[in-house]
């Protein structure tokens, strides 16, 4: 992993943007939705930009960059003209100053890059390649484009707005866990266009009988994670615990939930124990076994049984 992740909270922040033209505007549009307090310097900007200034949403120092103008209490600084020598000038002066700096369309002197951006509402997808591959990210953006509900946004808020309730409703995070991951798999919960008809939704799913027993799943892992099934994703996803053989690819337990516990087995007899551990805790488990491997023993240790085979 090249760069980490990280959704920055800039709201109120204050961010220096050396640059007036083109490229200066898709910069401080997005800052200015985030809400920082963004400066700009520039001896001229572009209309766009004299706009938003002219609404007090970013301030304009007229003039040209000098090092004196990029002040510590800056959190970002963005050097956006078309001039490489000034772009690393600022670069200089921002890292002796300890200020994260962005020099766009120039990687090396980039502490932080900006993703691709899905968004929706409350719900922001970001997509990146590090910046080795622009067109690619742009295609991956669209074929999610194109899949996510437009009304990520709505569900998202609503559940925001349920926090509370939920709480009261349902005292362990286990259960509310469970409780949000069959609302969102409702049916009408996706195809919903207003806050009442979630609501709707939400107390039918809340009135619904729960089966929390917990269950195994067997998934033979292959060597083409591509060739899972959607299904086998999904039971993947709400596992609490991953069991799989030092031959397992890492591809096929990445793809589990993040804060599922992992655990390598080396013996039928340590699988056949955590299963037991599991089963007592009501826990939902995956196993990832070998396409050849021998299922007699490993499904004696089960009382629920379900093979996904992935090729």
């Amino acid at each position: 992993m090249q760069y980490f992740p990280l959704f920055l909270d800039l709201k109120n922040k204050p961010v220096l943007v050396v640059g007036g033209g083109e490229v200066a505007c898709r910069k401080v549009d997005s800052l200015v939705r985030a809400g920082a307090a963004v400066t700009i310097i520039s001896p001229q900007v572009e209309p766009y930009l004299m706009a938003l200034i002219n609404d007090a949403h970013c301030q304009w120092v007229q003039g040209f960059y000098s090092a004196d103008l990029l002040e510590p209490h800056y959190v970002q600084v963005w050097a956006t003209t078309d001039n490489p020598s000034l772009n690393h000038q600022v670069h200089h002066d921002a890292k002796r100053k300890r200020i994260l700096v962005n020099v766009v369309d120039d990687q090396p002197f980039c502490d932080f890059i900006t993703p691709s951006i899905v968004n929706r509402g409350r719900i922001q997808l970001a997509i990146s390649s590090g910046g080795a591959a622009p067109v690619l990210i742009r295609n991956v953006r669209e074929k999610l484009e194109s899949i996510l509900p437009q009304n990520l946004g709505l569900q998202a808020d609503f559940a925001a707005s349920k926090r509370n309730d939920i709480k009261q409703k349902l005292p362990s995070v286990d259960a509310r866990r469970k409780f949000w991951e069959r609302f969102f798999a409702f049916v009408d919960v996706e195809r919903a266009q207003a806050n009442s008809e979630l609501e709707t939704a939400y107390q039918q799913v809340l009135a619904m009988d729960v089966d929390d027993k917990g269950s195994v799943t067997w998934i033979e892992y292959g060597v083409d994670v591509e060739l899972l099934t959607l299904k086998a994703l999904r039971l993947m996803q709400q596992a609490e615990v991953v069991l799989y053989d030092h031959s397992c690819p890492f591809g096929f337990v990445d793809l589990v939930r993040r804060d599922a516990e992992r655990i390598e087995y080396t013996s039928e007899a340590q699988l056949s124990g955590a299963l037991e551990s599991a089963k007592a805790e009501q826990l939902r488990v995956v196993v990832f076994i070998a396409p050849t491997a021998s299922r007699v023993t490993f499904i004696q240790a089960s009382d629920s049984v379900l093979t996904l085979g992935s090729a």
